[in-house]
């Protein structure tokens, strides 16, 4: 894997996460009725508002935002960026199975669209698992 592949995928998922995060927990009721944006609304199906969950929610959100900028930084450190994939990919693969075993609340499109995000969130951190190959004559940064 190339630093270009771990680019758009940290910032791919920084962008999601403070997306996520500021959303959350600065306008946490704005964001329980109106998440993911662009005229859908997923959270309500799944239960009662809940303030405090939602604030942690962002909160967790934002501390994923900030590790996956500080390897964004780094990308070329091979350790920062593959524990930064292991964290993210830890999450998304259960939140994945999660949503997936609770898709009979939504129409078909949100189904879809569900699956379709989620699996991609998951093959964005699991690309950061993938070493960059050292170049010959060049001394990897893993520290």
């Amino acid at each position: 894997m190339n630093t270009t592949i771990r680019y758009v995928s940290l910032g791919l998922l920084a962008v999601v996460s403070l997306y996520t995060g500021l959303w959350a927990y600065f306008s946490p009721t704005g964001w329980y009725a109106n998440f993911p944006g662009l005229g859908l609304s997923w959270l309500p199906q799944l239960g009662p508002y809940n303030e405090h969950l939602a604030k942690d929610a962002g909160a967790m959100f934002l501390a994923l935002a900030c590790l996956t900028v500080v390897a964004l930084r780094q990308v070329r450190n091979t350790r920062l960026v593959q524990t930064t994939g292991a964290v993210w990919l830890v999450f998304n693969v259960l939140h994945f199975s999660y949503h997936v075993q609770h898709l009979d609340m939504y129409g078909t499109r949100d189904q879809v669209l569900n699956v379709v995000f989620l699996a991609v969130l998951v093959l964005l951190a699991a690309v950061l698992l993938v070493p960059v190959p050292e170049r010959s004559g060049r001394r990897g940064d893993n520290r």
